[in-house]
């Protein structure tokens, strides 16, 4: 009996033994990835739009009378301020035109004054019985003839006025003037297809881009009128082409009430106190915007099968991929989840596209630590060995 009081623990061991080595045997391994446990945030994002910059007025200077050019006053490229002279146009015909119509009025007045002073002669003479009604109504009709004669000579004098004033080609605005091929003796026209000069008044940039309908759509359903919308715009900035940002923030202050080609037009608006803003210059527009409590994940969380989204969310120990809709935060890093996610979940970080359903999984950070924490035992032992 001693014996088998002796044995029999032995055999309890060993078979106890056996079957742990079977479980552990029957268990798979778990692959080491990062993870992630979600939380929320407040993001910044901002949406860009291509756009071409316009001066807040931009004018073709064209002649409204024909004739040679006779001087160029005007320096390509200088500032130029508005009622400025910037051509010349050969006065000497229209000034001729114009003394001829001055005469023409001279002669007029006269013929009216002597018109007017007959049909008061023929007025008494009739009182009289002297003449008859045609004789009287003929003296009326001869001097509302001269009253119209009047009125065209007087007509044609204010046009041959402004002909003259037209031959010297005036800036209407003050701004910037372009380049031009016109030189003295160019002989000009007003059919002339192509301007003598441009003039550009850079003092504010105007940027032009497009939302789409639906964008459109959304922001005055969602403040209630284009006028609010306008509103409630932040200030937005100018990215110019060589990357750098523009240092003054812009405005929008104009949004177009007609859908042309499935796109609103928007309009925002910049000082430009430096001129470092030019005329027909590519930029884009970045509008900022505030996500508020969202969840951020890495791309690299996420995969693709036909056009839909997915990442791998561990529960109970193994790689579940759940459908997910998520915003682009246009950053090629980053997305924002929309659905399928909750703060809290963990998911696999990385490689996400290299996991199969089910896979158990563990933080790749905690099998770091573990062999970390190990070495710091075994060397705490063999102190206290020594």
């Amino acid at each position: 009996m001693k014996v088998l009081k002796v044995f029999i623990p032995g055999l309890c061991l060993l078979a106890g033994l056996a079957s742990c080595k079977e479980e552990v045997a029957h268990q798979p391994q778990a692959s080491a990835y990062p993870m992630l446990t979600l939380t929320t945030e407040n993001r910044t994002l901002s949406t860009t739009y291509s756009t071409v910059l316009e001066g807040r007025q931009y004018v073709e200077v064209r002649p409204q009378v024909s004739g040679f050019i006779t001087d160029v006053l005007v320096k390509e490229g200088a500032s130029v301020k508005k009622g400025e002279t910037l051509f010349i146009i050969d006065t000497i015909p229209y000034a001729a035109t114009y003394e001829q119509a001055k005469a023409a009025v001279a002669t007029a007045e006269a013929q009216e004054a002597t018109s007017k002073l007959t049909l008061e002669g023929q007025e008494e003479l009739y009182e009289e019985n002297v003449i008859s009604d045609f004789a009287l109504q003929t003296a009326r009709n001869s001097y509302l003839s001269a009253k119209a004669a009047l009125a065209q000579a007087r007509a044609q004098e204010i046009s041959a006025a402004n002909n003259l004033s037209f031959a010297k080609v005036t800036s209407p605005v003050t701004g910037v003037a372009g380049m031009t091929s016109i030189r003295v003796g160019t002989l000009v026209s007003a059919s002339m297809t192509s301007p003598l000069i441009t003039v550009t008044d850079n003092s504010q940039m105007y940027a032009y881009f497009s939302l789409t309908e639906m964008e459109a759509l959304s922001l005055i359903r969602k403040y209630g009128s284009i006028e609010k919308t306008i509103k409630s715009y932040p200030e937005v900035s100018l990215i110019l082409s060589d990357g750098s940002e523009y240092g003054i923030k812009g405005r929008i202050d104009a949004i177009s009430g007609i859908v042309e080609n499935s796109v609103v037009r928007v309009r925002a608006v910049f000082d430009n106190p430096s001129g470092l803003l030019i005329n027909g210059a590519s930029a884009t527009i970045s509008i900022p915007s505030v996500k508020e409590n969202c969840i951020v994940i890495p791309q690299e969380a996420t995969f693709e099968i036909q056009d839909k989204i997915y990442a791998y969310k561990v529960v109970d120990g193994k790689a579940t991929s759940v459908m997910i809709t998520v915003f682009d935060i246009n950053n090629g890093k980053e997305y924002i989840v929309e659905s399928g996610l909750s703060a809290g979940d963990v998911i696999v970080a990385t490689g996400a596209g290299l996991l199969r359903e089910g896979t158990y999984v563990t933080d790749a950070a905690k099998v770091q630590q573990a062999p970390a924490d190990e070495s710091e035992n075994n060397a705490a032992g063999e102190k206290e060995g020594e």
